[in-house]
């Protein structure tokens, strides 16, 4: 079998994807994933729940009949949410990990059934703590991840008000400790389901390697002669900030000077001691006086 037979084997649930208010395709994969599924019991639960419909992997459920858990930190949103959801179960509080704030907690008591379906989960920085810290069984989870970030890289924000969020490979890994297997991936969620459910999707292999093309993910590389090269999509000269319509440019990057951007085998006795002085090697008085034949 070849490796884009083994892909399209794989990810067959791709071929369902479609948008109701979803924004890559999600709704599609997620009713066809929940038909997979031996039972149902039709609840789901979504955080960073917006307005209810922007960008919601949840609303087409509740338009086909579903009780909904819907939960949003921010006021403005939120009553726009009581608009959107009348008859649902709204709160109005920040989803976090601790005993205190943790899904959890604030759902406590309130009923909900602990295998709800659908558990979505988008709050741009602390889902891969927020997910950790749960105990709810919900069938299917739904959780962004970086989409800037390969599959290689296991990375994780640090706890906090921070808004960097953690890479598919350290979600995926989190998934298996919490009884997950992933089944499909689309260019900004995972989709993972309980794994006594796994065997359901016929899926011959889940590796992030084979579920997630990460191709057009920032790149950096290094050339011979030290030159930073920064790659998007096919094409070189610099990245983009996504989510602040910038992009950052190969020129504001580099750490040599144009006149050491050679091979090193090929620098004279002044450039083997200017290196020398841009990496630390000469006393700082030294390299104080002389710093400005480094500049440009």
């Amino acid at each position: 079998m070849t490796l884009k037979e083994l892909q399209g084997q794989s990810r067959w649930l791709l071929r369902h994807a479609s948008n109701v208010t979803s924004q890559c395709g999600e709704d599609g994969i997620i009713a066809k994933a929940l038909e997979s599924l031996p039972s149902r019991n039709s609840w789901c639960i979504e955080f960073g729940a917006w307005d209810g419909c922007f960008s919601s992997n949840t609303y087409s459920l509740v338009t086909k009949g579903y009780r909904g858990v819907f939960i949003e930190a921010d006021a403005t949103r939120f009553k726009s949410l009581q608009s959107t959801h009348p008859g649902q179960i709204l709160i109005n509080a920040t989803v976090g990990y601790s005993e205190t704030d943790s899904l959890d907690a604030i759902l406590g008591g309130r009923g909900i059934p602990d295998d709800v379906d659908l558990l979505s989960i988008d709050i741009d920085g602390n889902d891969y703590y927020a997910w950790a810290a749960i105990q709810l069984r919900p069938k299917i989870v739904v959780i962004e991840f970086n989409p800037t970030i390969a599959n290689a890289v296991r990375f994780v924000q640090g706890r906090g008000p921070i808004n960097q969020g953690a890479s598919a490979a350290a979600l995926v890994d989190l998934g298996k400790t919490k009884g997950y297997e992933l089944i499909s991936a689309t260019s900004l969620n995972l989709i993972f389901v309980d794994s006594r459910y796994y065997p359901l999707f016929g899926i011959p292999d889940n590796s992030l390697a084979v579920m997630r093309d990460d191709s057009t993910v920032p790149h950096i590389f290094v050339g011979y002669d030290g030159r930073i090269f920064l790659t998007e999509n096919g094409s070189t000269g610099g990245i983009a900030l996504p989510w602040h319509g910038l992009t950052l440019r190969e020129s504001a990057v580099q750490r040599l000077p144009g006149f050491l951007r050679k091979h090193p085998p090929n620098y004279t006795r002044f450039d083997r001691f200017c290196l020398r002085l841009l990496s630390g090697g000469v006393r700082p008085w030294l390299r104080e006086r002389i710093g400005v034949l480094l500049k440009g």
